[in-house]
């Protein structure tokens, strides 16, 4: 029987380690996380793109684990802030800020302003530990709330209101904000066309196999 691929996640986010686990539950794949693993070098998120910061992640983490790894970036951009925080989402409130800290932050600097437009945006990245990797990307879009709403999800869950469902992604179950969220159409791209990826990986570590 052929083995099930590991993938590791390049977090030890619980929240976001839960909503892969649950986009991915139907292919043969084991997921891990890095708390599955002994202590590994922090990578320093110095990317100026979303883009740049996952690809760091996951090749790193595929390098030093010899496990194809999944990193994502993301963030909230506010076109208000002129796309603040962005690429400093999760640093936005200082390096040991919490996320309601981050999320209070957000609306003292909207505080009277009309303008509540926003998105986050999600990048993934999928390497194995050659360096090769594949990018899916994925966008929602929505308001900031006047007042955080919602204990469900992470980050700036409570704070992030999605019109067409009437709800911030904190109201929502994991599967309702699956569907539409950032992170949620990245994972969808990449899960419609999983079964080639999958091949790719093998292809990809049978070379890595071949070399050494």
């Amino acid at each position: 029987m052929t083995q099930p691929t590991v993938l590791v996640l390049a977090t030890r986010n619980k929240g976001k380690t839960a909503e892969i686990r649950s986009l991915l539950s139907r292919f043969p794949v084991t997921i891990r996380d890095l708390d599955d693993f002994g202590p590994i070098p922090a990578v320093a998120e110095d990317g100026l793109t979303f883009e740049e910061n996952a690809y760091k992640k996951a090749s790193v983490t595929a390098r030093v684990l010899g496990h194809t790894a999944i990193a994502d970036d993301s963030g909230l951009l506010v076109e208000a802030l002129e796309g603040a925080p962005g690429v400093h989402s999760a640093r936005y409130a200082g390096p040991s800020a919490s996320d309601a800290d981050r999320c209070e932050k957000l609306l003292a600097e909207l505080k009277g302003s009309p303008n509540r437009r926003a998105a986050f945006e999600c990048v993934i990245s999928i390497a194995v530990p050659s360096g090769a990797a594949l990018t899916y990307e994925g966008r929602c879009n929505g308001l900031i709330a006047e007042a955080p709403a919602g204990e469900n999800g992470f980050g700036y869950d409570p704070v992030f209101h999605y019109p067409p469902a009437g709800k911030t992604f904190a109201q929502m179950t994991l599967e309702e904000k699956g569907r539409v969220s950032h992170r949620g159409i990245a994972l969808a791209e990449l899960a419609g066309e999983f079964d080639k990826v999958l091949i790719w990986i093998g292809q990809q570590m049978r070379r890595s196999e071949a070399a050494t």
